[in-house]
């Protein structure tokens, strides 16, 4: 095979230097094993990244600080064996429970900037620091909100819907179609949420794993109705990675002037 040119070279650094800021954007993920299993008690082990590329350990880990599992039944379990490393996290579940459990690293907190002694000040915390750590008459003070949900879904044996049921809280998926029930070549219906209520207008953005190995993201965007609901259909068999932010002024502390909200969630197609 001949080496590339380096007209080619330039012409592909040039083609990366002008992709689209979603292209080139670090992508937050967790990735089963598997996500629809048999047996009596599996077990399942989840890598947890933040990375360039779907779905490659290569740019930081995702903590597991906030991780939460919900069972089929709607209890909170505890992950095993976990441990986070220079570019990943990983943990294993047991799922003892037929059904279908989410796993989702839930954030939410504040984040402050402000000038002291004319220099510039950054803090991130939660809404009980906040008071004690950041000065109430701090010049330029420039507070905003953030909650964030980064989930996948694993169904042992017959799935079921109790841990699908939405907080309330922040951008949340409702699936209409059971994430475990994915297959290529066919349609999926979804809605969302914001704070329990439909989220219209909002553009969601799709990706198959495997960026590394092709040119293009190949992108599916699809925005939701009045209802919130949206519907893809999947080209191919893969796992794929499901990206939603929002904007709003709905705050929880008058200080706090804005409310950035995002979803991401990790789904396998199947093939039929």
């Amino acid at each position: 095979m001949k080496r590339p040119t380096l007209l080619f070279a330039l012409a592909a650094a040039a083609a990366l230097v002008f992709s689209s800021p979603a292209a080139l954007a670090h992508k937050a993920w967790l990735l089963p094993s598997q996500t629809v299993i048999a047996g009596e008690k599996p077990w399942i082990t989840v890598d947890a990244a933040v990375s360039n590329d779907l779905f490659y350990f290569n740019h930081v880990p995702l903590r597991l600080d906030n991780l939460v599992i919900t069972a089929p039944d709607g209890s909170q379990l505890q992950p095993q064996n976990a441990a986070t490393g220079k570019y990943r996290s990983v943990f294993d579940v047991e799922l003892a429970q037929p059904g279908t459990y989410r796993l989702a690293v839930v954030n939410a907190g504040l984040n402050a900037s402000w000038k002291e002694d004319g220099k510039p000040k950054r803090w991130r915390g939660n809404e009980a620091s906040f008071a004690t750590e950041v000065p109430k008459k701090a010049q330029d003070l420039q507070v905003s909100q953030s909650i964030g949900r980064v989930e996948t879904f694993v169904t042992s044996g017959s799935p079921n819907q109790t841990a699908l049921k939405p907080s309330g809280q922040g951008l949340e998926l409702v699936p209409v179609t059971h994430p475990n029930d994915l297959f290529a070549g066919e349609p999926a219906q979804f809605k969302l949420q914001i704070d329990g209520k439909p989220a219209a207008g909002l553009e969601v953005e799709i990706v198959r794993g495997g960026t590394r190995y092709r040119n293009a993201q190949e992108e599916i965007k699809v925005t939701t109705d009045a209802q919130g609901a949206f519907s893809v259909t999947w080209p191919e068999a893969g796992m794929y990675w499901l990206e939603v932010t929002s904007e709003d002024k709905k705050t929880s502390i008058k200080q706090a002037k804005q409310r950035r909200l995002s979803y991401v969630a990790t789904l396998e197609v199947l093939p039929q």
